[in-house]
């Protein structure tokens, strides 16, 4: 099994997010050919065009930049608020699309996660964030689909990782399908090669 390297973008800037706790959970499984690293986005400044014509990018925007650019799949986890994506997520996606033509999305495999601790786990966040990645020109994971609906601060244990359970296995099969999912991408685009 061939290892990737994943970026996961997390939209909720709380420590306790259940969100972060998700993908924090998913970083530590093993045996999914995954090697995950967080990649925080609450410093960065709000993009600005003016930004795209100096000669030096803001510091944040750089690291950003380039620790997305690394990677060979991204992961997106996000809360949903007011039925669609976090501002903070919404600006990374900004961020990391211009300036215009140098996209760092561009062909990233991608998957979306969505945790709530309401019934319909985020689905109207996930469904917008989709839209911005097929903008984005980014192959992204349909099946299975992941609204995470009722998960709360007890779907954890006091270390924080996703307890032993349904939920747990539900994440622990999406880490597998999308190891499936970004190899088949990668190995797709070698054969064209």
């Amino acid at each position: 099994m061939d290892n990737y390297r994943i970026a996961i973008v997390v939209g909720s800037l709380r420590e306790g997010s259940i969100n972060r706790k998700i993908a924090r959970s998913m970083c530590g499984m093993r045996g999914d050919g995954l090697e995950c690293s967080m990649v925080e986005i609450g410093d960065l400044p709000l993009y600005n065009q003016d930004y795209d014509a100096l000669p030096h990018q803001p510091e944040a925007y750089t690291r950003f930049r380039d620790q997305i650019a690394a990677a060979d799949g991204i992961l997106f986890c996000t809360p949903e608020y007011n039925r669609g994506v976090p501002g903070v997520l919404k600006n990374a996606i900004d961020v990391g699309s211009r300036p215009y033509g140098k996209s760092i999305w561009n062909k990233k495999p991608a998957a979306i996660i969505s945790a709530s601790p309401g019934a319909i786990g985020g689905f109207g966040a996930n469904h917008q964030l989709r839209q911005a990645c097929v903008f984005l020109d980014m192959p992204v994971m349909q099946q299975p689909e992941a609204y995470l609906g009722h998960v709360t601060d007890d779907s954890f244990d006091s270390d924080g990782c996703l307890k032993e359970g349904p939920l747990k296995d539900l994440v622990a099969k999406l880490a597998h399908a999308f190891h499936d999912w970004v190899d088949m991408i990668h190995r797709s685009r070698a054969a064209l090669a």
